[in-house]
């Protein structure tokens, strides 16, 4: 054995930028009533799901989002 090994000199971090900000700050506050929900898919209906949002040009979540606010409408008085 040689010794102990020197760790390398990293540098200061760098200064947040104006992308770093717009990261950390995300769309701004969630909506009070929302929620996660954890479903478990096959690998072959996650492919399906993916590719069917790409056609579409929208995001799986907002698909996913419209599918379930037309199946489950708010019942009006």
């Amino acid at each position: 054995m040689s010794g102990p090994r020197q760790r390398p000199v990293i540098g200061p971090r760098p200064a947040p930028t104006a992308a770093t900000a717009w990261v950390r700050r995300g769309d701004g506050q969630a909506p009070v009533y929302s929620a996660r929900l954890t479903i478990d898919v096959t690998p072959a209906l996650r492919g399906r799901i993916k590719m069917a949002a790409y056609q579409r040009s929208v995001t799986v979540a907002a698909m996913l989002r419209a599918l379930l606010e037309r199946e489950f409408q708010q019942n009006k008085p």
